[in-house]
């Protein structure tokens, strides 16, 4: 057939991820005009769904890219002949995340995690029962509830009077967590929901600066520690497995004869313990480490030394060194994609491919934040999406399908964020420029509860999508 230019048409082949939105008729090859756009597509695979009623807005992919334009403009931008079949995918578009509620502190908050049904180390949580951990410049731990309660605080470390400040914190299980800050100690605490208590039940040493982050693995009750001293601590959550505690590290000598320390009250003893493995190799403090998603005889670490480092836990050695062109702050892992995410000092996240037969550092790159990218968690329902803190006062949701070139993952592209989430108090006021007083130091994405950020706003806040 012949169209003019105004009724140019392109063949394309439609399918979906989603096996509960599937087209009934097959072969799903559609003949559309390539003056529609993402909304008029999404309108139509809605009809073609029969869902007149309580329609669900879709985001085309067309080639794996997200379409932002018209398919016409699409198809000029990346050259692509009008006479060829595209092959379009139909996805839930994400929906913007709403504020639905802020928990206030004190003192900035440093760090969240969040215990669900969903969460890595919520086995046996019931829905309705999630917590949300908060460590705090004030040196204590909180758990709350989701509607803002206060169920437990830390007692604060027998630090000679001294507040130190809690830089990291996280789950170990429903009755266990683990955190570390600027005295250099890792501990292990007991959590009582039903007494509402968190006590001290271990105390770690093995670093001479402050901590930075911990990563933790349930199941084999490992933990490991970046820290500003550039190395990496790996330790047990139980005691025995423990090397004997360095005596210099100790706080006094009395501590060190005894290898146990009193806290507070007299009656009850903490046993520290030193560390199964040092790890060590960077030039500046490491900010950032993980264990491999699938294995957790390898971990993975970055540094202010621009590097990301691989390492085989049971030698204690690095097999690999990434090196690239900014200080490194945060990590994460997007186990689908056989990724790494790091957030860098130069305001952008680059995407780093571990494995050893890689042949280029960065696979892609997401720009978008104006200041340092401090904190990075993916989204547990989605392959692509991620999102990430930084200290220009918001959180980015990042879908490694946006993106603003021609290609695919994997050839040095450039990525853009869907949504922006801005810091808001009760009374949903808006935040200085560049993140002044309002950084955010901390994000975690779950499932069932949500975006849940931190920051120097004294602040936990939680974002959800409506409906979810």
């Amino acid at each position: 057939m012949d169209f003019d230019a105004a009724e140019t048409k392109v063949q394309i082949r439609l399918t979906t991820r989603d096996p509960g939105l599937q087209i009934s008729e097959e072969p799903n090859i559609l003949l559309v005009q390539t003056s529609l756009t993402r909304h008029k597509l999404s309108t139509l695979v809605n009809e073609l769904l029969h869902r007149e009623e309580n329609r669900i807005p879709f985001d085309i992919l067309i080639n794996g890219q997200f379409l932002r334009t018209s398919v016409d403009e699409f198809l000029t931008k990346n050259g692509i002949n009008a006479e060829t079949t595209l092959d379009v995918e139909y996805t839930r578009a994400l929906v913007p995340p709403l504020n639905v509620t802020s928990f206030e502190h004190d003192d900035w908050v440093s760090a969240v995690d969040v215990l669900s049904p969903s969460s890595q180390m919520g086995a046996g949580v019931q829905s309705g029962q999630e917590r949300i951990l908060s460590a705090s410049y004030d040196g204590l731990l909180r758990v709350w509830n989701t509607s803002g309660d206060v169920l437990a605080t830390s007692e604060a470390p027998n630090n000679g009077g001294r507040v130190t400040s809690l830089k990291t914190a996280k789950w170990l299980s429903d009755k266990k967590m683990v955190a570390a800050g600027l005295d250099n100690t890792v501990r292990v605490y007991k959590y009582d929901d039903n007494a509402r208590t968190i006590t001290t039940a271990l105390e770690l040493f093995n670093h001479r600066w402050g901590i930075e982050d911990i990563a933790v693995h349930a199941s084999s009750s490992r933990i490991l520690s970046a820290s500003s001293d550039t190395t990496i601590s790996l330790f047990s959550s139980n005691a025995k497995e423990n090397a004997v505690a360095p005596s210099n590290l100790l706080p006094n000598s009395t501590a060190a004869s005894n290898k146990r320390q009193k806290l507070s009250k007299p009656d009850r003893m903490v046993p520290a313990r030193g560390a199964l493995a040092t790890l060590s190799g960077h030039s500046s403090p490491v900010s950032s480490v993980v264990f491999k998603p699938d294995d957790a005889t390898v971990a993975y670490s970055a540094s202010h030394d621009h590097t990301l480092k691989t390492w085989d836990l049971p030698t204690s050695t690095c097999v690999d060194t990434r090196t690239t062109g900014h200080s490194l702050l945060s990590l994460c892992a997007i186990a689908s994609r056989n990724l790494l995410a790091t957030g860098t000092s130069a305001r952008h996240i680059t995407l780093i491919d571990p494995r050893a037969s890689a042949t280029q550092i960065s696979v892609m790159t997401l720009r978008g934040h104006k200041n340092a990218v401090v904190s990075l968690d993916t989204d547990p329902s989605s392959e692509f999406s991620l999102v990430s803190g930084s200290h220009d006062g918001t959180a980015q949701i990042w879908d490694l399908r946006n993106v603003s070139a021609g290609g695919k993952v994997g050839e040095g592209m450039t990525g853009e964020s869907v949504y922006t989430i801005n810091r808001q108090g009760r009374s949903a006021e808006a935040v200085k420029s560049h993140g002044e007083g309002a950084k955010v130091f901390s994000v975690r994405w779950d499932r069932n509860v949500g975006i849940v950020s931190a920051g120097e706003d004294k602040r936990v806040q939680i974002n959800r999508a409506l409906g979810s």
